[in-house]
């Protein structure tokens, strides 16, 4: 890929979570200008679970895209959380970190593929797998595919 801010050219997106620029460059960027080059905007409204997009038709398939992060539960969060289970309800710690995990997985398929040409994702899952006690893996996958306008 070629970073748009200083033009060289830098590894994989999937690694870095940048849309388009470097990591170098990303590092030098303020809080808002971070979350802005990690999130290519169009593709994010391209997504869906279903295997077409209404009013496009699917000119190419560019294959599976992935996302794969593990997280696992801090020591306090766990303490936290369990603090949270006498009073019942939402454990809300737990669904924080859910949230992030699959934000997270998703962000770096969607980056998969725009490293990949595509610009729309179909056919979007999650899955989960505990890999170890307190440690579990979300994946996101999908089709990415290069659409055009019907």
């Amino acid at each position: 890929m070629r970073c748009k801010v200083c033009g060289r050219d830098f590894p994989s997106l999937y690694h870095f979570k940048t849309a388009d620029v470097c990591l170098g460059c990303y590092e030098g960027m303020g809080e808002e200008e971070r979350v802005k080059a990690a999130q290519p905007r169009e593709i994010f409204r391209m997504t869906t679970t279903a295997f077409t997009l209404d009013g496009y038709r699917i000119v190419k398939s560019l294959g599976v895209v992935r996302g794969i992060t593990v997280r696992s539960r801090s020591v306090f969060g766990t303490i936290g959380a369990s603090l949270q289970t006498i009073v019942g309800g939402n454990i809300t710690l737990f669904s924080e970190l859910c949230e992030q995990t699959r934000s997270e997985a998703f962000e770096m398929m969607v980056n998969h593929a725009v490293e990949r040409g595509a610009n729309a994702v179909i056919g979007v899952r999650y899955d989960a797998t505990e890999i170890m006690q307190g440690a579990t893996e979300v994946l996101c996958y999908g089709t990415a595919v290069v659409v055009e306008p019907l």
